[in-house]
């Protein structure tokens, strides 16, 4: 092979990568649409000390008994509900292409 072929070949999967790495990350199909919503019934309570923890670490062990564990209670209900919803609706684009309720997709990705 050529030094031109060569750097072609470097280029092209190069771009192939890119593009690999640039997909969306949201739900493209039914089945990954139910499978975030049984993730996120499934780990909906983990919302709760995942905020707690956070808003001590941002502000301090009082703000997160009080603040984080008022956002955690807030945000379990809210994902959990989000996720019973992913579960029910499917097979149905709702909404638009299957994209998620909430953003992170998942209680554990920032």
């Amino acid at each position: 092979m050529n030094r031109c072929a060569m750097k072609i070949c470097v280029i092209a999967i190069g771009v192939l990568m890119i593009l690999n790495m640039a997909s969306p990350s949201f739900a493209q199909d039914p089945a990954k649409k139910l499978g975030r919503g049984l993730v996120n019934i499934l780990t909906g309570w983990v919302e709760l000390p995942k905020n707690i923890y956070e808003t001590s670490a941002e502000s301090s062990f009082l703000a997160g008994i009080t603040v984080g564990l008022a956002k955690g209670l807030g945000m379990t209900v809210v994902r959990t509900g989000a996720g019973i919803f992913d579960a029910a609706t499917f097979p149905f684009p709702l909404p638009e292409d299957y994209k998620p309720i909430l953003e992170p997709e998942y209680v554990l990705e920032k």
